[in-house]
């Protein structure tokens, strides 16, 4: 029986969604204290949260079972991400659940930077009926820049159109093609300050975007630009903004997102009655939450049954089309990393994955998260796709991955090559073969052989003489090791050598292997197991 906490409240549904699985345990604790978590984690494999609940360090170190984190809506500045990708701890989001609601409270923020509705109503509430202080513009005609299309960029930029405005989109993946449909206009970052009559910010926050509006930035944009930021708190400097708001150069701005939340009392913003403030309502709204809740529970009953992961924010998430092409290299690149790390020679400093041909469609971090993970697997006692980077890091070995464009022997093909201090290297490759997709390595070394990587395998350099294979054959068979299968070829760069996989049914013992090594013929001979 597999026990999910559940920290926060999120929508009913999603609980009943949980409760209903078969294998699983639903503990309700919302609203517990830190040391109250404590004591409840031991022996959870999942925890959903929303916001409130922070899943510290401390948290994650007294869960042992602990697989996943989910988080019932976009932002996870309540989980340390880091500490949980230490430990091999996925972390999901739901990033689609709650994007309509954020695009229409956008477009909410947008109506009142145009039409002062929030002031006049605090106006009428007063008793006044001031029509003349309440004058607005049309958002009709003017432009809107918009950074960052995603999701919610996207939908904010439909109902722009829809209003009859102009909409320019900064985003460093937007391509010509999605623009063009989209029926945008792309722009730089500065194209995007100085053109626009609203502006609006859908990116999340990272050391590249924190602060991505201050001073500078604002200086560029037009005298009266309005600014709505419903994305995360930071993306815009509120120093710069209240600045910007008391000298007239922003005549109005919205925002639901903050620094520091709550919102202190004393804070500046408050004070300017073209500013209208909603207090981080992105996702609040019933169709929302119903929709993140029984994602979140969706998602995290799918990763505890053994199931595709999605949405997660500390590894890469495939797609279902794209995971049921890239299926069988899983396997294949696992396979590679872990005939690696056995056949490397000593301190390994660079691991360097290379792919070729139809491969290179997709996004291929996953597999090279799976060779890590190979690499790792019988050196590391906990290592998943989650923490096999960091774990890889920590060992000191720096892993570099390309895509090839040049032709290879295979329609598909993934090289792997632990490269040392010393400028010794080891070099495997393989592919998938067949109707049903089995893994092959084709080359070792740069030196076409090919065997399954499957069971025992007995790898033999030695110098091609006549009477090895007799004589290996014959020290196997004393020590009553069976042959499945084996695979040889001549070495075309270096003269008189020759490289040999053996299949066997079980592993010989240190005797069969050292009368092995001492053979005249044998350079070098390895057990590795695949």
């Amino acid at each position: 029986m597999k026990r999910i906490l559940v920290a926060d409240k999120i929508s009913p549904s999603g609980v009943d969604f949980l409760k209903q699985q078969a294998g699983f345990e639903v503990v309700e604790a919302v609203g517990s204290s830190p040391e109250k978590l404590l004591t409840l984690v031991g022996d959870v494999s999942a925890i959903l949260v929303r916001s409130e609940t922070k899943i510290t360090r401390e948290i994650m170190a007294a869960a042992p079972k602990l697989v996943c984190v989910g988080r019932a809506g976009v932002g996870v500045d309540n989980i340390d991400v880091e500490a949980a990708t230490e430990r091999g701890v996925i972390v999901m989001n739901t990033p689609s659940g709650n994007t309509i609601a954020t695009a229409e409270l956008t477009f909410t923020h947008l109506l009142c930077c145009a039409r002062p509705v929030p002031a006049a109503a605090a106006s009428m509430r007063a008793g006044k009926w001031a029509r003349k202080d309440f004058s607005g513009t049309e958002l009709y005609g003017k432009t809107l820049g918009i950074l960052g299309l995603g999701r919610i960029g996207s939908e904010v930029a439909k109902r722009a159109l829809a209003f009859g405005m102009k909409v320019l989109a900064y985003d460093p993946y937007l391509t010509e093609a999605r623009a063009k449909t989209l029926g945008i206009e792309m722009a730089s970052k500065d194209g995007v300050f100085t053109q626009a009559d609203y502006i609006t910010v859908h990116m999340p926050l990272t050391a590249q975007t924190e602060n991505m509006i201050d001073t500078a930035a604002i200086a560029k944009m037009k005298k009266g630009v309005h600014i709505v930021n419903v994305a995360r708190g930071g993306l815009v400097s509120e120093t710069a903004l209240a600045d910007a708001l008391h000298s007239g150069k922003v005549a109005s701005a919205g925002f639901d997102v903050f620094t520091a939340e709550p919102l202190p009392a004393d804070s500046s913003l408050r004070t300017f009655p073209t500013l209208t403030l909603t207090p981080h309502l992105g996702a609040s709204t019933s169709e929302a939450q119903e929709s993140v809740g029984i994602e979140i529970a969706q998602a995290v009953a799918q990763v505890l049954n053994g199931g595709p992961i999605c949405n997660a924010v500390n590894m890469p998430s495939v797609d279902q089309r794209s995971l049921q092409q890239l299926r069988p290299f899983f396997t294949l690149a696992e396979k590679l990393g872990t005939l690696l790390e056995q056949l490397a020679p000593e301190r390994v400093e660079k691991i360097r994955i290379t792919y070729w041909g139809a491969v290179t469609d997709f996004d291929t971090l996953p597999l090279s998260r799976a060779i890590q993970r190979g690499y790792l697997r019988r050196i590391s006692g906990h290592v998943n796709d989650v923490n096999a980077p960091h774990l890889i890091k920590r060992l000191g070995i720096d892993v570099q991955v390309t895509q090839s464009n040049s032709e290879a022997d295979y329609r598909d093909l993934i090289e792997v090559e632990a490269i040392c201090a010393n400028g010794k290297t080891r070099t495997l490759a393989g592919t998938i073969i067949g109707k049903n997709h089995s893994p092959r390595i084709v080359s070792f070394d740069h030196q076409a052989i090919e065997f399954i990587p499957e069971s025992t395998l007995l790898i033999l350099e030695n110098r091609d003489v006549p009477g090895i294979v007799g004589d290996l054959g014959t020290i196997l068979g004393q020590a009553g090791v069976n042959i499945a299968n084996m695979t040889l070829n001549r070495d075309t760069g270096v003269e008189d050598r020759a490289v040999a996989v053996y299949q066997l049914d079980s592993t010989p013992g240190e005797a069969a292997l050292e009368s092995i090594r001492k053979h005249a013929a044998i350079l070098d001979a390895r057990i590795v197991i695949a």
